[in-house]
Formats: C-alpha cells, structure tokens, sequence
C-alpha cells in the first residue's frame, strides 16, 4: 500500500498547506498515481479520516511528542497524522506496519533527521495509547473527541444544548450512506433497482422518500449500465426535499438561480414529467458544462442553462416565474459529514455570507409571478443564513409571505420553513424555506 499511503500523504498537503477541496484533491491523484480499486479504498480511507480526525490526531501528538506539532515540517507533521490515524482507528492495519511505513515515507522525503522523530513518537503513541485521558474542559473534551473546531463546537452547543450538539457532532463523522433517485422520466424503480442488483449493488429502499434507494458496493458509480443509460442521479433526502417543496407542475416555468451542479433541476424536471421550461443559471461557466452532461445523460430536454449572477436581475424575467429556487452559497455546515474538511473554516469569516445570501433572495424575488412560488435553501444548519435571511426578507417584501407545504412523513407538514438535521432526520443539515407572492 506504499502508493496509497504517498496519494495520502501528498493529497493532504494540498488540502491542509494549500487549500484545496479535499474530495477533487484525491480523485485527481489517485487517477494521476493509477491506484488499484484496493488501493484507492485504503488510500480514501486513511486520506478523509486524517481529514475528519485532524484536530483529534493532532492533540494525541501534542500529548505524545516533545516537539509542539506546529513546530513540526507540513510533511513530517502529515506523516504523524497518517500513522496515528491507522493506529487509533484502522485496526485492520498491523501496528508495525504503520510505525514502520511512517519511518520509510520520511526517509524517501529526505527527512531522515526526522525519521527518529517519527519512529519515537509513534512507538509512544502505540505503547501509552489506552491511557484515560485529561481534558480541560468539557468544551474541549467534545472538541477533542468528535475532532471539531472549539469555536465550531461552542456555537453547537449554544444552539442545541450539549447533548443534542454532542450528537450533531458525532454524526459528523458517520459513514453517509448513497442516496440515488430514480430517473423517472426513463425507467421505474423496480426496473432500477433490478439492474443494480444484477450488477451486484446492494439496494435497499430509502425508508420515507418514494423512487429513492440507498446503495453501497457500487464501486465506479460511472461504470454501472443504470448510470450510463441515465436511470438515476446521486442526490441526498435534502436536497430532494428541497424540490418536493418547490412543488412545480407539469408545464411550470422554473428559474434555479444558484443551480450548479444541477441535482434539484434535475429532480424538478422529474416533478414536472420532463414538461414545461426550467432555466438553471450559475455564475462559473465551467459549472454550465457539468450541467448540461447530466441533463443528457438524464435525457432532460425542459433545461436551459445560462451564465448569470444570483444578484444581478434580468428585466426580461420579472414576476414571469411560476417557481423560483434559490439554493445559495452558504458557509456548508450541514454536509460536514460529506466534506469534512468544512469543519475547519474560520467561523469569523462567515460573517459576509447572510449579505451575498440577502441579495440573491431579493433579486430572485423579482422573477415571481403573482401566486407564484419562491424557495429558498441552504445547506447550513445556522441560523444567520436560514430564518433571520428569509425573516428579514419578508419584514421588506409585504407582498411576500410564508406558504405551508407537506413533505414525506416523517416530516409531514411544515410551516413556512423548517431546519433538517442529521441526528434528528438522518439527512444533510439543511434549510428549506417556501414562501408564495401574493395574487
């Protein structure tokens, strides 16, 4: 696994030294480095669970270690990382293994006056790892075990009560299952679930969302006959929820102005039967293309895609959307468990995103008709970019007001608006606001 644990190893210096997005990273590499299906299993998950336990591994070397581990080298401190990890949570790995591998990788790095560093080290971590361990303080004992920010951590608990936030936080780090919708528009559920299954997916019905299944042993999604043919696209409940609630008709005139990559058009378009007109604008041209290659493989052909700017309005659109849906850029908080890197933003440097979410909601409000229909969603759980947005946007839209809409039991009938949570619905976090312009 040498191959795997270097892809690791150097996908985790663009992510952790550079700032790269952690899952476009390691598909990258590992194409680049030509890894196996078993390697490319042990390198994504020794890669995203560095990731995940990044705040965890480094507290276990700064317990361990005389050398502070911000005073260690990008590499040598990477190379920890990724032996700690295999040996708190790969027990599949030999613990030989990993001390041994760690030394070679920091040898082959010319690091070889740090190889003792590492050996040493992780020789203490191996033999003094079922110590009790001593925390300051509760906040950062949950910190420290469920790998979170401290800041991130404090905000939780002071919107859901520590027990509540200490499940939120856990869930953060639980396997997602695959949620995939039935491409309605060219086969059935049974015909789709039939395929998988002679393929040799294991599916398995999505518990409370009809046309939907979770799946696992997919391997390459892009090499299954049912996704070539387009018979399905990869979505969580949320954002599915997302297009139940938006509701559009058979016929409707739809506008997605944040629609990249496209999932919640494409469900539309199954809501509407493949009729009626859905224009799905984002601001990032390559974005277009991305969309434009599902709806083919989809063979959605009521979607239009168009460059434009959320905040920036088309004249020629005004009030003559039936539904409008806003799905705006958002700090991320609720798809931590899919990206787990998300967890490590500055909390400081949030502070700008309700102002950018505030002016596409305005803006879009423009292109709805009278008794049309305008949602607005995110993928936070924060209250600054969900309720406080869509309150303040009806304190100055009178012609605005909240609509009731029924989703799947077990959510049912929601009032206006309602705040998805992994702990509590098993989904994304995630907001979904409707509201309805008045006639």
């Amino acid at each position: 696994m040498a191959d795997a644990r270097l892809t690791a190893l150097r996908g985790l210096n663009e992510v952790f030294g550079q700032g790269g997005y952690s899952n476009l990273v390691l598909e990258s590499l590992m194409r680049k480095n030509e890894l196996t299906g078993q390697e490319r299993a042990f390198c994504t998950a020794l890669f995203y669970g560095v990731v995940e336990r990044r705040i965890t591994l480094d507290w276990v070397l700064g317990r361990y270690s005389r050398q502070p581990v911000e005073k260690l080298s990008p590499a040598v401190r990477d190379i920890l990382r990724m032996a700690v990890y295999q040996l708190l949570y790969m027990p599949s790995i030999p613990e030989r293994a990993a001390v041994n591998e760690a030394v070679e990788m920091a040898k082959a790095h010319k690091l070889s006056r740090a190889a003792g560093l590492v050996n040493a080290v992780l020789r203490n971590v191996d033999r003094r790892r079922g110590e009790p361990l001593a925390f300051a303080d509760e906040l950062e004992a949950l910190s420290v075990q469920t790998s979170h920010p401290r800041a991130l951590v404090e905000r939780m608990v002071g919107l859901l009560g520590a027990e509540e936030a200490e499940a939120f936080l856990r869930a953060d780090n639980e396997p997602v299952p695959t949620t995939i919708q039935t491409n309605t528009l060219k086969t059935t559920a049974k015909q789709l679930r039939a395929s998988l299954e002679d393929e040799g997916v294991t599916v398995e019905p999505h518990p409370w969302l009809a046309d939907c299944f979770t799946v696992s042993g997919t391997g390459d999604l892009e090499g299954l006959r049912a996704w070539r043919e387009g018979w399905f696209t990869v979505q969580d409940a949320a954002a599915k929820l997302t297009a139940l609630a938006a509701a559009p008709k058979a016929g409707s005139f739809v506008i997605d102005t944040c629609a990249a990559p496209g999932g919640k058009s494409f469900a539309m378009a199954m809501c509407m039967e493949g009729k009626g007109h859905i224009l799905s604008c984002d601001m990032e041209e390559h974005k277009l293309r991305l969309m434009e290659a599902g709806a083919e493989r989809l063979g959605i052909e009521c979607m239009e895609v168009r460059l434009a700017d959320g905040r920036v309005c088309d004249e020629a659109l005004a009030e003559k959307a039936d539904v409008v849906v806003c799905d705006v850029p958002c700090s991320g908080l609720g798809i931590i468990r899919k990206k787990p890197d998300i967890r490590y933003k500055d909390m400081a440097s949030l502070a700008g995103l309700p102002a950018i979410q505030s002016a596409i909601l305005d803006n879009a409000s423009r292109y709805v008709r009278r008794g049309g229909t305008l949602v607005y969603s995110t993928c936070t759980v924060l209250p600054e970019e969900n309720e406080r947005v869509t309150d303040a946007f009806l304190r100055a839209h009178p012609d605005f007001t909240y609509d009731t809409f029924a989703l799947p039991d077990p959510i049912g009938t929601v009032e206006g608006h309602i705040t998805l949570w992994p702990q509590r619905h098993g989904t994304d976090g995630f907001y979904i606001c409707r509201m309805t312009r008045k006639e």
